[in-house]
Parts: structure tokens; C-alpha cells; sequence
């Protein structure tokens, strides 16, 4: 018999309380009963988003989002600054290059949080800039970028600020009204503890300025319909009901803990990772700016990446994340977010032991497991 744990930075394990409410029977979406739950949802967002602004929702992945965010706020030819630090950076360019877009592109060598400077430098340099498109967690390297000081530098310009919060949101302090975001985009299977399949945008009054000016073509992710639709507690094509259901009881998990509370769970499990990982003599591969939602881990010379997540998996059922593009197989990303926890990353990190020395990877046994346990008795 094999147990299978899971910790990816996406999809993230369901509370069973969670997986109940995803299996009670279905009922209509224009219906008084299903606007009662849709009501709580809206009001329970707003919390996690830390927004009084709307949060829309869509049937989508997290990606969705964030091509409603592109195509509703601009028009082809405008121009906008994209970060690309990641993976998930490079996809705001792509998604703004197929609209017609043009992006100030400012590249970020992966690993590293970008310098607000370089964002204020571009916009003081270029006048004609709509909006600025950054991430709030890059999940492709385990980095979290400076969002409140990039925040004042884009309140002061005439852009808006958009936000990927896809895996930050529900993990990482992302104060929206306060800091001045805009735009914030999430997804449901991260830190908010639900399957794939629900998308996320918070837009504020400077956005919607934006929104009633732009011609790039939608339909599905038209957000003006998506307001006719909220404003009557409504969506405006069917509703994924099931999902919507389970969200509802995630959230309520999530505020009943509080927001300050699960910031310091995930940075605690973020600390033991990254103890485990330096007591092993690991290389933190983002070791400026790390992540409390994921930590990404350098893979030792002389070791094959993508066997090593392949075994943890498949011999032992431990499910954790690779590098993508030109990182694979030279980094493994361990999750920590949602619902995770400390027991779980024990599990991870005792069979991350088993696996290197497995691979002839020399350390003492127990040493990584000694270092996240010192750091949860604290």
C-alpha cells in the first residue's frame, strides 16, 4: 500500500470538508438558493482579496483571468510594461502580445525579485503606458516580488497595476486597496484550497476607467456582462456550481483562521523548507526574495533532476514540482500552501533524504528533517 501526498504548487490538497461540499447534490445556478451561496462567496473574496471592490469569477483556469484582464482593459496598439522574472511573467507578454499589445518588457533573471526602479524608470521613460503586469509569487522559481512599493510607483503614473496572485493569493500578504492593485487575478486550486476549474479578478474604479474605453474583441470574459451579472448576484453564463459550492466552504475555513494567521503558517512551513534544505547542503535557488507559498531548491551537481521528482512520486507517492523551461530538471519545488501542512512536509523532506542517498548524494541522514523540526518547536 502506498499513501500519496501532494505538494505541488498547484492543484494543492483538498480539506475534506471541502471535497463534501463538492459532492452534494447539484442544484440550479438561477436559483434563490444558489444566490445565497454565491452571496457569501462574493463577501468571503473581498475579505481574502483584502478589497471592497467586485470579484469576479469565472470558469477557468487561473490563466483565463488573466486574459480577461488583458483583453478588457486595452486595446491593440497600447502600450504596457510586463515583468518577466518567470514562466508566469512571460505569459503576460504573451497573452498582451496576442491582443496586438505592445510590451516594455522588462526581463528579470529568474531567481531574483524585480527592482521597482526598473518599473518607475520605464514609466517616467515611456508616457504612453496603460498598465503594468507583474506577479505576486512567480511559482516557476519560488520568488515573491515587492508588490506595495511597486504599488506607490504605479499610483503615481496614469497606469494601473495588474497582479498575477495566482499561487500568492490566500498565502501571501497582498493588501489590494491598500497598495494600490488594481487588478488582482487568482485561481481557485492554490492557496484557496479548491480544484481547478475557478478563475478570480478584482477590479478597482481606476481599472474600470480603462475597461469602458477598451476594444479588444471578448466575449465569454467580457467584464462589462460579468457586472450586469454580479450586481443582480448573478453570473453571466452557467455557473460552475459544484466548485462554487466547495469555495464557499473553503473560505469559510480560510476566515475563520484569519488572515495574519495563515500568512504565519505558510511562512513558517516556508522557514522549515528552506532549513531543511540549507541543512542538506542545498542551494536555495531563489535566495534574495523566497516565497512563502513555494520554495524552489537547486538540484545537487551530478543528480538528475527530473529522476529524483519522478522517484519521490512513483516509488514513494510524494508529489512535488520540477523546474520548467530552462530550469528543468536543475530544480525541485516543494509546496507549502493551502492545505499543507506541517506533518505533510515532514513526509516531504524525510523522502527527499531517501531519494538523494538513494542517488548517492552524500549528507547525514535526519539532518534536513532535524532543522524543519527546530524550526516548528519554536
Amino acid at each position: 500500500m502506498k499513501k500519496s501526498y501532494l505538494l505541488t504548487p498547484g492543484p494543492t490538497p483538498l480539506p475534506p470538508q471541502v471535497m463534501a461540499a463538492a459532492a452534494r447534490p447539484i442544484i440550479h445556478h438561477r436559483t434563490p438558493q444558489f444566490q445565497a451561496v454565491l452571496k457569501e462567496v462574493e463577501e468571503d473574496l473581498r475579505y481574502i482579496f483584502q478589497t471592497k471592490n467586485d470579484v469576479f469569477i469565472f470558469a477557468s483556469s487561473g490563466t483565463g483571468a488573466m486574459e480577461a484582464a488583458v483583453c478588457n482593459l486595452l486595446s491593440s496598439g497600447d502600450t504596457v510594461v510586463t515583468i518577466e522574472g518567470g514562466k508566469f511573467g512571460q505569459r503576460w507578454t504573451e497573452i498582451c502580445r496576442s491582443f496586438g499589445v505592445n510590451c516594455e518588457v522588462i526581463k528579470v533573471e529568474w531567481g531574483k525579485a524585480v527592482e521597482p526602479k526598473e518599473i518607475k524608470s520605464r514609466i517616467d521613460r515611456e508616457s504612453r503606458i496603460k498598465a503594468v503586469f507583474t506577479t505576486l509569487c512567480e511559482t516557476s522559481t519560488g520568488v515573491v516580488n515587492d508588490i506595495e512599493t511597486i504599488g506607490k510607483i504605479v499610483r503615481e503614473s496614469g497606469a494601473v497595476l495588474v497582479v498575477d496572485a495566482i499561487s500568492g493569493l490566500g498565502a501571501v500578504d497582498l493588501q489590494t486597496d491598500r497598495w494600490g492593485v488594481d487588478v488582482v487575478v487568482a485561481g481557485s486550486q492554490k492557496g484557496l484550497m479548491v480544484a481547478p476549474g475557478l478563475a478570480f479578478l478584482s477590479v478597482s474604479a481606476k481599472a474600470w476607467k480603462l475597461i469602458e474605453q477598451a476594444k479588444s474583441p471578448k466575449y465569454y470574459f467580457d467584464l462589462k456582462q460579468a457586472k450586469k451579472a454580479l450586481d443582480k448576484t448573478d453570473t453571466p453564463f452557467t455557473s460552475a456550481i459544484s466548485l462554487i459550492v466547495a469555495l464557499n466552504e473553503a473560505l469559510k475555513m480560510l476566515k475563520e483562521e484569519g488572515l495574519e494567521n495563515i500568512f504565519q503558517r505558510h511562512k513558517r512551513m516556508a522557514q522549515a523548507s528552506r532549513a531543511a534544505a540549507r541543512a542538506l547542503g542545498l542551494e536555495l535557488f531563489a535566495s534574495t526574495a523566497p516565497s512563502d507559498a513555494v520554495t524552489a531548491i537547486c538540484v545537487p551537481v551530478g543528480i538528475d533532476g527530473q529522476k529524483l521528482v519522478k522517484t519521490m512520486r512513483d516509488a514513494y507517492g510524494v508529489v512535488i514540482a520540477g523546474g520548467q523551461a530552462q530550469l528543468k530538471g536543475k530544480i525541485i519545488r516543494i509546496a507549502h500552501m493551502g492545505y499543507i501542512d506541517e506533518f505533510d512536509l515532514i513526509v516531504c523532506i524525510a523522502c527527499l533524504e531517501k531519494v538523494l542517498n538513494q542517488m548517492g548524494y552524500k549528507f547525514e541522514l535526519g539532518v534536513g528533517l532535524k532543522a524543519s523540526q527546530e524550526v516548528f518547536l519554536k
